[in-house]
């Protein structure tokens, strides 16, 4: 049941800041459901469990934190079809891609728990003491990762299910031991409550602290804000628009005690299309094409939102084949009233910039072309439409494509379709995209990101403010840890962790 109420630690109160209405995307009308908005008084409440929470709930084994994972994933498999269908009301995303993104969720969940149980996250080391070593002795020393402190995580617009709630920032957080209060998004805010309401009850039976989770509402954004800069909260997962992600970095680094915000803010993701690629399967890569632009309505932080190619009748080849493959993608409605007028606006000034035609337009989807000189010229030819609209830069030749690469901003992602006669272009542009993304992709399309060890969902600025990181796999959890060194300290008070038993077997 949807009550509208936030959840404060263990309890449940009504927000007495104004009031959200649900709206379905789906219906094209409001819901019948409102959401009390918390205030600074209901931020403090969260933050000050949280608080409490920490050190308790850090130091719980690894296990325990585990255990509560897969509770969580477990209850929202069990929540069934109440939570595909809240989702699908509030979003307008298909039902087979919710399901999907729930078993992504889920599988989230379950990676961190194997994380835990695996112990490599809490990074290990130990250099024993050489007492006899000249002209000093060496004293012993250990290192382990322990948690930052409670998180601050806001909900995205486009994954209902795995950026929000319980996805993979706060999967990765609890993780780490870090208590977690979440910002639901304005966009799912019955979806939030459900999910909220099942890693309560996971807290609950786990006789966990009740700070360790906590679930507020907000319509704008002053409760984002006093959220950030609450001195309880200790980092920040965001994920959104460019300028929402750096109004909350800016409240961070403003703060007396400045912290980490790590937020995933836009990309293009650029497609480098050389000629031997084209050359051999120009249809293939305009089907593919078409496809990854117009999954999700294009509302993917990975879109594939800028092309790449010399001029040449293998980029004539392509373009042909692009233009049914995208004529024949149907609309869709998208997430929220404004993203949609977002999208119409952002695509309308993309093709009022000079240079800039209309090469094929569905009733779903926009590729625009443009010499590739005006890209390097106009500062608007770089900037994201966040939507199924790409525009494809024509390259004089392949100086011109490098130069273009070098212009890049800092991407999530950067895909290279090459043959072997490629090669020689190919290698000239490799040390350059690592430069410039998170992800360097071979072949295929870039959305679709896979929850694994060796996934990097991550980039360079400003496609992200901590390009260190990834906010997708289990390196997401490095985000939340920070080390501790303790020398000398004797072995019935050094965390078991890095205790003697613990440590010879791997020292040997």
């Amino acid at each position: 049941m949807i009550t509208g109420e936030q959840l404060i630690g263990a309890g449940a109160r009504y927000g007495r800041a104004g009031e959200l209405q649900a709206w379905s995307m789906l219906q094209g009308q409001a819901l019948p459901e409102r959401f009390g908005g918390g205030d600074a008084a209901d931020v403090d409440a969260a933050c000050r469990l949280a608080q409490a929470a920490f050190d308790p709930f850090r130091q719980t084994p690894p296990e325990t934190r585990a255990r509560l994972l897969e509770a969580v994933a477990q209850g929202l498999l069990d929540l069934g079809e109440v939570l595909i269908e809240r989702a699908h009301l509030e979003s307008a995303l298909p039902i087979v891609r919710l399901q999907g993104e729930r078993g992504r969720t889920v599988g989230q969940l379950r990676l961190f728990a194997r994380v835990l149980r695996e112990g490599h996250w809490q990074g290990q080391r130990w250099d024993p003491a050489q007492p006899e070593r000249q002209p000093l002795p060496r004293p012993d020393l250990r290192l382990r990762q322990i948690g930052l402190g409670p998180v601050a995580i806001f909900g995205a617009s486009n994954f209902p299910l795995a950026f929000s709630v319980a996805g993979g920032d706060t999967a990765s957080a609890l993780a780490a031991g870090c208590p977690v209060v979440a910002k639901a998004h304005p966009a799912h805010p019955g979806t939030s409550e459900l999910v909220g309401r099942v890693i309560q009850q996971a807290v609950r039976e786990l006789d966990l602290p009740e700070g360790v989770f906590s679930l507020l509402h907000d319509a704008g954004t002053a409760l984002g804000q006093a959220l950030v800069a609450h001195p309880a909260i200790q980092a920040v997962g965001f994920t959104g628009s460019r300028r929402g992600g750096l109004a909350l970095l800016a409240t961070a680094q403003a703060r007396p005690q400045p912290i980490p915000v790590f937020a995933e803010l836009s990309a293009v993701n650029p497609v480098f299309l050389l000629p031997g690629a084209l050359k051999s399967r120009a249809a293939a890569l305009a089907q593919g094409f078409a496809d990854s632009l117009t999954l999700g309505v294009g509302q993917f932080c990975t879109n594939p939102g800028l092309l790449l190619a010399l001029e040449g009748p293998e980029l004539d080849a392509f373009l042909a084949a692009a233009g049914p493959a995208l004529q024949a993608k149907p609309a869709a409605p998208m997430l929220t009233p404004g993203i949609t007028a977002a999208y119409a606006s952002g695509s309308a000034r993309l093709c009022a910039q000079p240079g800039v035609q209309v090469q094929a337009q569905g009733p779903g989807a926009l590729l625009a072309t443009a010499p590739a000189s005006a890209f390097l010229d106009n500062p608007a030819l770089h900037e994201e439409v966040f939507g199924p609209t790409a525009l494809l830069l024509r390259c004089r030749d392949e100086a011109e494509l490098l130069r273009v690469a070098e212009a890049l901003e800092g991407q999530l992602t950067a895909s290279l379709h090459a043959e072997p006669e490629d090669a020689a272009l190919a290698r000239r542009l490799l040390p350059v995209l690592e430069r410039k993304a998170g992800r360097i992709l071979g072949r295929g399309f870039p959305t679709g990101v896979e929850v694994c060890d060796a996934m990097v969902h991550g980039g360079p600025w400003p496609a992200t403010t901590s390009p260190q990181h990834s906010s997708v796999g289990s390196l997401a959890i490095q985000r939340f840890l920070r080390p501790v060194c303790y020398q000398d300290l004797p072995d019935w008070l050094l965390p078991e962790a890095l205790q003697d038993e613990q440590l010879r077997p791997s020292a040997l």
